[in-house]
């Protein structure tokens, strides 16, 4: 089953997304569809308005939490000269910095140093806490893609990160949830700017995967219907280049994850 946001008529719908034609569950958005226990019931059975696939607001429009993984992809990790980690670096961002599948992303003023991270994205489905490894894989309601656009020149300023993980406008996320019985079992992703492939990679690179990291992140706090978990970048990106390369106003990044979608972006200096 594949769920989305989408924007109609001055507000947003929560939708079921069947082939080209978006469905109306009767909840505003994913969260809230996410947030009732029978959602899935929900989901498969909604009967209400239909329409184009057209116009995606961000997949989840206001997660509780939004939980990033850093350096999780053995590829990545290789290219920034570190170690394999031996537990998951963990950082925030908000809700803000949200942007959907097709809006610009905006490049702030005052970063000369925005980058590109591609990333698999999981959305909790269930209340959980101190998740066993078959709590947390029975949490996932789905998988989506995100792209974690990093200021990196304010990323670097302090030992900590998220000042530059969480600029406003600066993150699109969707196009839509694909539950889990329906995941390809090993997703290509790609990121693409102007054309150019940049990255590239197979979800089986990761270090930590999805389950693993709702068990571990639930052991920290309790992770709750419609939070986000981002499960880090492959290698590739621009920091990482000699001489490193950026975003610049006019860009179009295009991350594209197999059997789930494609987010096009273009950036747009503010």
């Amino acid at each position: 089953m594949r769920l989305a946001t989408l924007r109609v008529g001055g507000t947003t719908a929560a939708v079921r997304v069947d082939g080209e034609t978006a469905v109306e569950t009767g909840l505003p958005d994913l969260g809230a569809l996410l947030a009732e226990p029978d959602w899935r019931l929900l989901a498969e059975n909604a009967n209400g308005a239909r329409h184009d696939v057209t116009d995606h607001a961000p997949l989840i429009p206001h997660p509780g939490k939004i939980i990033c993984v850093g350096l999780n992809y053995r590829t990545h990790i290789l290219e920034m000269g570190r170690e394999l980690p031996r537990y998951p670096t963990l950082f925030a961002k908000f809700a803000d910095a949200l942007v959907g599948a097709h809006d610009e992303i905006v490049l702030p003023a005052d970063s000369a140093a925005m980058d590109w991270e591609a990333e698999l994205a999981v959305i909790v489905g269930a209340t959980v806490r101190n998740a066993d490894p078959g709590e947390a894989e029975a949490a996932i309601a789905g998988y989506s893609v995100l792209n974690d656009v990093t200021a990196r020149d304010w990323q670097y300023r302090t030992p900590q990160w998220l000042q530059g993980k969480t600029w406003e406008a600066s993150t699109p996320f969707g196009p839509v949830l694909v539950t889990p019985d329906e995941l390809e079992a090993d997703p290509e992703i790609t990121c693409e700017i102007d054309g150019e492939l940049v990255q590239r990679a197979r979800v089986s690179d990761l270090v930590f995967p999805p389950a693993e990291l709702v068990a571990y992140i639930s052991r920290i706090v309790t992770l709750r219907p419609g939070d986000v978990i981002a499960t880090g970048t492959p290698g590739g990106v621009g920091h990482a280049r000699t001489p490193p390369r950026y975003l610049r106003d006019g860009s179009v990044l295009r991350t594209r994850i197999s059997g789930i979608g494609e987010l096009i972006n273009m950036a747009h200096a503010s």
